[in-house]
């Protein structure tokens, strides 16, 4: 076993995706669709045997940059793994390019969610199986990834507590460098937090199954609540059978995905304090105040002007439609409620895509499966900003609340600064290829920010008219691809990859 773990990063991620490939084999046959399980089936023995073969040739592999090697395997699982698990998806959808079938399992892996087969009843069940077990894959995979190799090399987040520069260890993060070596690492990690997440997963399956759900709806639904991937079949979200029961539950379950102490990570949380005390979680209830808040009361502007008598229920519905949109869009997730339409229609507004973009560009907690800026660079920006109006009114002042909160007013803010200069860059570059091949602007923003984001949902709930992925052009497809890539694994860790720095190491 401890020469399997020593193995490259990349062979065992491929071991592990090949294993995966028989579930949807094993439930395809369970439901008599063997020419959907002969694909699986033989997908994954084909690549376990290539792993075996690979696992040999480099099991006397030792990098001499560990750094480098770890953050080039984070990269290449994002190149190879979709390719290898579009190959089963490719020969079990008869009607269907490997190019679309790669897209898929580049937005499935990065927990976009976006999907070229929006047309009901053309995929059979098994294939959103493995569509929402890739996500669920995708999820785990940035879990472990954000603690075992982007906390110690400053990246990922946090980069903005620690103060230091990004792509270097800090001194605060010594107990996971220090001492062990990174499959050591790797390892630990994984067993710390894969029952956590595989419990939590299956608790929301049963829970959901209780409510009502079909038992696949339902463990669809699951693995895309804790992986935030918003991937749905059938019906969606919005047709389930759970119905208001299930959407609380999702969105009891969709709040972990708001701060780093939702799973087990001692590197990446102040045990100290109280969750109350979490900035991530205050920043992330304001939101969830603000926005359903001012949703829900724009309704009176019009009610006055037309002499509308007020129902309770229907404003209930329609709190909580904006309540779990906002939620949903703020972990980038993308599930939209049942009475999301009930929401816009009592407030007014025809196609609030501008509020569904922003939501999503925040983000959720460092160190989750969500995307986006994330709260607490958010966070360190706002407490800077505050403290330099102080300075204004207060020239010589000093800012209080202890070293952390002074670390994380100057070197955090800086840090996120750039980092949100280099996001804003990624966006204009993005926009302007689509633009480039022929897309207006505001498809090609709602596309960007979906992309970039990891909320795949906004293709069709942001934009005045929903956009179909299968009709745009491969150009399209292949730039919406990158970005995705570029927005799940962080345009720093990428930057840290190609500095010289981390190369001489």
């Amino acid at each position: 076993m401890k020469k399997l773990l020593e193995l490259p990063f990349l062979v065992i991620l491929t071991g592990i995706g090949a294993l995966a490939m028989y579930i949807p084999a094993a439930h395809a046959v369970t439901h008599d669709m063997h020419e959907v399980a002969r694909p699986f089936f033989y997908g994954g023995t084909v690549f376990l045997l290539l792993t075996v073969m690979v696992g040999i040739a480099t099991s006397n592999y030792r990098p001499e940059n560990v750094a480098r090697s770890q953050l080039a395997a984070l990269l290449g699982a994002y190149l190879w793994l979709p390719i290898m698990f579009a190959v089963p998806l490719d020969q079990a959808v008869k009607d269907t390019s490997f190019f679309n079938a790669w897209f898929e399992m580049v937005s499935s892996f990065t927990t976009t969610g976006a999907t070229l087969y929006d047309t009901p009843g053309r995929l059979p069940p098994s294939i959103h199986l493995w569509r929402a077990l890739v996500g669920w894959l995708g999820g785990f995979f940035v879990l472990v990834t954000a603690v075992a190799v982007l906390a110690p090399l400053n990246l990922g987040g946090v980069e903005v507590v620690s103060g230091r520069v990004p792509g270097r260890g800090a001194p605060g993060l010594g107990q996971i460098s220090k001492g062990a070596d990174p499959s050591e690492r790797l390892v630990r990690y994984t067993l710390s937090i894969l029952p956590v997440y595989l419990g939590l997963t299956v608790a929301l399956w049963m829970l959901l199954v209780i409510s009502g759900d079909r038992g696949l709806v339902a463990l669809v639904h699951a693995m895309s609540s804790l992986s935030t991937s918003g991937i749905t079949f059938g019906p969606g979200l919005s047709g389930a059978s759970s119905g208001l029961i299930g959407e609380m539950l999702i969105f009891g379950f969709m709040a972990l995905a708001l701060t780093r102490r939702s799973f087990p990570a001692p590197s990446m949380t102040d045990r100290e304090k109280r969750l109350t005390d979490d900035h991530e979680v205050r920043l992330a209830a304001v939101f969830l105040t603000v926005v359903p808040t001012i949703l829900f009361f724009r309704h009176w502007v019009g009610a006055l002007v037309a002499e509308e008598s007020v129902n309770l229920p229907d404003a209930l519905l329609a709190l909580w439609g904006g309540l779990f949109t906002t939620m949903s869009f703020l972990t980038t997730t993308g599930f939209e409620s049942a009475h999301w339409q009930a929401a816009r229609a009592w407030s007014g507004l025809g196609s609030p895509g501008l509020i569904l973009l922003g939501l999503a560009m925040m983000g959720g907690g460092i160190a989750t499966t969500a995307g986006g800026l994330k709260l607490l660079r958010i966070y360190a920006l706002a407490r800077h900003g505050e403290r330099e109006l102080d300075r204004l009114v207060h020239p010589n002042s000093i800012g209080g609340q202890g070293d952390s909160a002074r670390r994380l007013r100057r070197g955090g803010a800086y840090i996120s600064w750039i980092f949100f200069m280099l996001y804003a860059f990624t966006f204009a570059v993005v926009v302007a290829l689509l633009s480039l091949c022929g897309l207006e602007f505001e498809p090609s923003l709602v596309l960007t920010v979906a992309a970039v984001t990891t909320t795949g949902p906004l293709a069709t709930l942001a934009a005045e008219t929903p956009i179909r992925l299968l009709e745009l052009a491969p150009a399209v497809k292949l730039i919406l691809a990158v970005a995705m890539v570029v927005g799940r694994m962080e345009i720093l860790a990428i930057l840290a990859l190609l500095a010289p720095g981390v190369w001489r190491r």
